[in-house]
């Protein structure tokens, strides 16, 4: 049965539960102890070993590897990275809730040192700033050039706006063209060898670079040698960290279900997770306002590279966020069912801005790396472009222990992650406790079998107009659960059947602070939950059926998709996993 609770608005404030993680998997070791297999039993506290146990006879230990091991019901850790000055910097002026600083940010953001982009790096940073982001990556394509002297040209300009705007943190990243499959994000933690590591990864592993887009398997097999490339750049400290997530994954339906798995399961802390939404959220407004396409650029129809199981519908977004993360029981909750983490987000995309009235300042590409810079051309607005700035639409809010590129590195890797549109909430404090000890997004929390249960979501509700100037109204809540059945025997399966909507709440406040409150019963085996909220504007029975996701988001209509009009929030989920 669900609760709620509506409360006055106390912006960041803790409501007084002791954050005990005795029984979760926390600590910045490699592998937890009880997940790795090369350390017997025996050394093992009586606790460790039983939950080894249940771990083992689930399925979910003995892959053969301590990387395998530490998928399930754990986020793999690399040793911390650590902030010098000036990068790291304390953030004293932000409120915290239960200990976390939650700090806004895109991971995907281009510039004039992209082929189809137009903007200066310090034009998108003061944006992002202005609009409310904490951090942010710049992403421009990989491509032959950019990989001769692009990574090279862009740098400085990052380093100029890391001194220039102080309370955004920059980081430098690229957009993979992973072999044999989609886009992605690879970035990694700012220092001395950002570029000569970008740079090696791009020229040795880019598919464009290296003529590898063809969906053969020893493409794919390149894609993970990319991926090992990183984590060893990080395990010789050549940079501190390094991460990677794919981007826009069903747009063209190339990204197979066992690709995603491969990327994932060979190195877990590097592979982290997708976009849940994608960015080009611009693209549906109606003609002659907007583009007139599709939100997220989601106006595809499957080619002879594309996985052949994935249904038409899968091609368009839902309520802007991809199929595979708006389908309730599809193929994101497949992955976590597995019991490994695999995390989602939203980002911008932004190449060029609706309504923008500047102009590409043209120059040689292929010679420069680069554009020159934009020109006020004044006149008419870009009623054609699909983009918004960073943070005036999608929003990734990640729980970091301070502000500083380190730890919202590590809160990526954690899943301390919700993402919204719009501006649809100010904040989520989600919370499954039992007793006194309790763990958050992306977190595990271990207790013994038949212990009750529950889940607790504090919403700071919108607390003032939005870049579209109107205040969103959260209108319901949705609780997603779904059983952990251990690794899947196809490695292409895109469902998973004991997920789905097992409650909702109405919520009838306009402003303030609502808390929900929901039991899960008594733990009888492993299991994850996950939140989402809406506006309520657009809903349809999910893509699985309304037993599975009985008022879910609709799919999105070509050329009649205002996103405005369409808003919704995700978070990332919490596991419960019975020790004995």
């Amino acid at each position: 049965m669900g609760h709620l609770h509506d409360h006055g608005h106390h912006h960041g404030q803790d409501h007084g539960h002791g954050h005990d993680h005795a029984d979760a998997d926390h600590g910045h070791g490699e592998v937890r102890p009880v997940l790795d297999p090369t350390i017997p039993d025996s050394e093992l506290s009586p606790a460790d070993v039983s939950r080894r146990g249940f771990l083992r006879g689930a399925g979910l230990l003995g892959a053969g590897t301590a990387a395998a091991a530490a998928g399930a019901f754990a986020v793999p850790e690399v040793a911390m990275a650590h902030d010098d000055a000036p990068l790291g910097r304390s953030w004293a002026g932000r409120s915290r809730r239960g200990g976390l600083l939650w700090l806004a940010g895109d991971h995907h953001i281009h510039t004039q040192h992209s082929s189809d982009g137009q903007y200066r790096v310090i034009d998108q940073v003061r944006h992002a700033n202005a609009y409310g982001l904490d951090w942010m990556v710049i992403t421009d394509h990989g491509s032959v050039t950019h990989a001769k002297i692009g990574v090279d040209r862009v740098n400085p300009d990052i380093v100029a706006a890391r001194q220039q705007v102080d309370d955004t943190l920059v980081f430098q990243g690229l957009e993979w063209n992973i072999p044999a499959a989609e886009h992605g994000t690879v970035f990694v933690h700012p220092g001395r060898n950002e570029v000569a590591v970008l740079k090696e990864f791009e020229n040795g592993f880019d598919g464009a670079v290296q003529n590898a887009t063809e969906p053969t398997p020893a493409n794919e097999a390149l894609a993970i040698s990319g991926i090992n490339f990183l984590a060893d750049a990080v395990a010789r400290r050549r940079v501190p960290d390094a991460l990677f997530l794919a981007n826009h994954p069903a747009r063209k339906g190339i990204d197979s279900p066992h690709e995603i798995r491969a990327w994932r399961d060979a190195k877990p802390h590097i592979a982290v997770g997708f976009e849940g939404a994608p960015g080009h959220q611009a693209g549906g407004i109606p003609a002659p306002n907007g583009p007139g396409s599709g939100r997220g650029g989601y106006d595809n129809s499957p080619s002879a590279a594309s996985f052949p199981a994935y249904p038409l519908e899968s091609y368009r977004t839902w309520g802007g966020f991809d199929w595979m993360t708006a389908t309730v029981g599809g193929l994101w909750d497949s992955l976590l069912a597995e019991g490994k983490p695999w995390w989602i987000t939203a980002n911008s995309d932004s190449h060029r801005i609706h309504l923008d009235t500047s102009k590409p300042g043209g120059g040689d590409f292929d010679a420069n790396g680069r554009y020159e810079d934009p020109v006020h051309a004044g006149g008419a607005v870009a009623t054609g472009n699909s983009d918004f700035w960073p943070g005036y639409y999608s929003r990734t809010h990640v729980g970091s222990t301070d502000f500083s590129y380190a730890s919202v590195m590590a809160g990526l890797r954690a899943g301390r992650v919700w993402v919204d549109h719009g501006g649809l909430i100010s904040g989520i404090d989600a919370r499954v406790q039992a007793g006194g000890s309790w763990v958050t997004l992306g977190d595990t929390l271990v207790v013994r079998r038949g212990t009750p249960v529950r889940l607790t979501v504090t919403i700071d509700l919108a607390n003032q107009p939005n870049w579209a100037q109107f205040v969103p109204k959260l209108a319901r809540v949705d609780v997603i659960r779904g059983a952990v059945t251990g690794p899947v025997r196809d490695r292409d399966a895109f469902t998973a059947p004991n997920t789905k909507v097992v409650t909702s709440f109405q919520v009838n406040r306009a402003a303030g602070q609502v808390t929900l409150t929901y039991d899960l019963g008594r733990v009888d085996g492993p299991f994850y939950v996950r939140l989402r909220g809406t506006d309520g504007n657009r809903t349809a029975p999910g893509f699985l059926g309304a037993s599975v996701d009985p008022v879910g988001p609709a799919m999105d209509v070509l050329g009649a998709a205002d996103p405005w009009t369409d808003l919704w929030f995700y978070t990332n989920p919490i596991w419960v996993v019975p020790n004995r």
